[in-house]
């Protein structure tokens, strides 16, 4: 017995110390997470078995990721230097408590970020790293930060008193080099395997998106997401004969006021929308409204009265009762209604620095003499907003361009929406005593973690939750427009109000319907009827329904339709990073990597694999195929 002790004794027992630590942190952090959303997973042997059997492949392939590392200096550092004072009393100590430290801070991290998304690490987390400033003021600002980073500080502390002497003991081991060699070389094919034949598919297997996600691993979801930033369609979705999806495209997109161009090439929508009655040269305020999901307004069956203004304001013009967001980010909503474009895996157009230039629908109005803009009550640097509005003509207002008399309440996301509701009139004001119509794109923050606003505007106290941060916008808007209305050039404006994506992305599928429903509300009482339609669309119509209300002849090559012409054709696209669907017809048709097509039945809970000699199929790969063919043929063009 003593020699086999002796046989496995090694430095390299640290790294199985530190691996039984990660792994006992991960599972039970699992176990946290699954009870939280208990009501939400299936509950099955087999649900659970996948979930923890799944989750500890992945975990344990991310603790050989990140044991590379410390598997090489083990190997090649001598004794002595182990034996040595500088790192028995400093350096040992210090890198142990720090990588402790380190370790329990992920394990927060993925909790707090499960918390708002019920997901694990994904493209949002890595976005979150780039805008460190919004992010920890916003944590700052939603949680008692200092106490749980000093809990982990304890925790830390504890664990080191209870390894060290197990620590110090394998550090002092003699063995030769052959046998330190034999260990990192063991760990080094252990993680060639698992690059090769551990991937997403694990993870994919049940059709209930919480189990899916249950059964991940935080970190090792952020390498991936990392790696993955974006997806090249064509090498990972299922393909349809490009000459048959273009025309099936111009089918679904093209109107009878609609008239193509000459120039017949693949996937062209390039086309003159023509109206013969008179243009309308009425202003435009275009608000798009954080996390305004429609379970939130009692008009969509919100028992708690949050909303009164909007309930009340929404009979006064046009609702769009079955109108869906694209996207769960608030890139993907701007994207959508700024270009009439369908989501594309990966990241966002706005994101994407390096990305084509296509055209806009700011790009209209500043023809038809417009004074266009998009006010922002945060910084414009955050997820690129400025550069991308301005690379389309855009005029950018943000919080660095409000005065200190401007601002009476900001957060870590910005002003508050009071704040840029009295920015977006000062400008408009403006613009009215030049005699130029205006354009302006707005983009609100308040109805966000850590929500919250001004004090004794409303009757629930600020930063008390989502409900409250719901009844401040509902309370802004309503001041906004008692202003608005005693403004000269109010009669002669049409106000759009419509939500960037729903508070919460997450469900039991991975696209919830319900998830992606979103208001979308048309005001202008001297020029629009009251009513409501309930039409299925989605934020790629938003443009062309208003250029259609304001009678405007011109060309674009949009994705979108005008929802109010009577040859409308009701469908919605509905994203996330990587799942692309099309509803129609009570239908949820899914487009997946690794050319993978489902199809969801209203209610939309279960999925099942689809033939892809199908109509709705073909039609669901014209809208996104042919998405990536014209933003790759305008990259390939810059």
């Amino acid at each position: 017995m003593k020699k086999l002790k002796l046989i496995f004794a090694s430095r390299h027992q640290i790294i199985l110390l530190f691996a039984g630590i990660a792994l006992a942190g991960f599972t039970l952090l699992r176990a946290l997470l699954m009870l939280l959303n208990w009501s939400d997973i299936d509950h099955t042997l087999s649900s659970l078995l996948y979930v923890y059997g799944s989750g500890f492949v992945y975990d344990v392939a991310f603790i050989i990721y990140f044991s590379l590392f410390f598997s090489f200096i083990l190997l090649i550092l001598p004794k002595w230097f182990f034996k040595s004072r500088f790192n028995t009393i400093i350096l040992t100590p210090g890198v142990t408590f720090l990588l402790l430290y380190g370790y329990y801070f992920t394990l927060l991290a993925e909790g707090i970020f499960w918390d708002e998304f019920h997901t694990r690490f994904n493209f949002i987390a890595i976005d979150y790293l780039i805008y460190s400033h919004e992010v920890t003021h916003n944590i700052y600002e939603s949680y008692p930060l200092f106490t749980l980073l000093a809990a982990i500080f304890g925790a830390a502390g504890i664990s080191f008193y209870f390894i060290r002497k197990p620590l110090k003991k394998f550090l002092a081991t003699s063995e030769p080099l052959g046998r330190r060699a034999g260990f990192t070389a063991v760990l080094v094919m252990a993680a060639g395997l698992s690059y090769l034949l551990l991937g997403q598919p694990l993870k994919e297997l049940s059709q209930n998106n919480y189990c899916n996600e249950l059964a991940a691993n935080g970190p090792y979801q952020f390498v991936a997401a990392f790696r993955n930033n974006r997806l090249d369609y064509r090498s990972f979705y299922a393909l349809g004969n490009d000459q048959q999806l273009s025309a099936r495209l111009k089918q679904m997109v093209f109107q009878k006021n609609s008239q193509p161009l000459p120039k017949e090439t693949l996937y062209n929508l390039e086309r003159i929308n023509t109206n013969p009655a008179p243009e309308k040269k009425l202003n435009v305020f275009l608000i798009t409204v954080e996390s305004l999901s429609a379970i939130y307004l009692s008009r969509f069956g919100k028992s708690q009265d949050i909303t009164p203004f909007l309930d009340q304001w929404f009979g006064q013009g046009l609702l769009f009762t079955n109108f869906y967001a694209t996207g769960t980010r608030t890139t993907r909503g701007l994207e959508a209604i700024s270009l009439s474009l369908p989501p594309t895996p990966g990241r966002s157009l706005v994101k994407r620095p390096d990305g084509p230039k296509l055209f806009s629908l700011g790009e209209v109005f500043k023809k038809h003499g417009y004074d266009v803009a998009f006010l922002y009550g945060g910084r414009g640097f955050f997820e690129n907003m400025n550069y991308f509005f301005s690379n389309y003509g855009y005029r950018c207002v943000d919080q660095t361009d409000f005065s200190s008399p401007e601002i009476t309440f900001s957060n870590a996301w910005g002003v508050c929406d009071g704040d840029l509701y009295n920015k977006a009139m000062t400008e408009a004001d403006h613009n009215f005593a030049k005699g130029q119509p205006f354009f302006f794109h707005l983009m609100t923050t308040s109805n966000h973690r850590p929500y919250t606003y001004p004090e004794g505007k409303i009757d629930i106290p600020s930063g008390h939750g989502r409900s409250g941060a719901v009844k401040y916008t509902d309370y802004a808007f309503k001041e906004f427009i008692a202003q608005a209305k005693l403004r000269p050039w109010f009669r002669n404006t049409i106000f759009v109000v419509v939500a960037d994506h729903c508070a919460h992305s997450a469900g039991k599928t991975g696209l919830p319907v319900s998830k992606y429903h979103i208001p979308l509300f048309i005001y202008a009482p001297f020029h629009i009827k009251a009513g409501e339609n309930n039409k299925l669309a989605s934020q790629i119509d938003i443009g062309p329904t208003i250029l259609g209300l304001l009678n405007f002849s011109y060309q674009s090559p949009f994705f979108g339709q005008d929802i109010l012409r009577p040859d409308f054709k009701p469908r919605a696209l509905i994203a996330n990073y990587v799942k692309l669907g099309l509803l129609r017809d009570d239908k949820l048709l899914v487009l997946s990597p690794r050319q993978k097509i489902t199809l969801q039945k209203k209610p939309y809970d279960t999925s099942i694999e689809i033939d892809p000699v199908n109509a709705l199929v073909r039609d669901c790969q014209a809208f996104y195929q042919g998405a990536d063919h014209i933003i790759t043929q305008a990259k390939a063009l810059k």
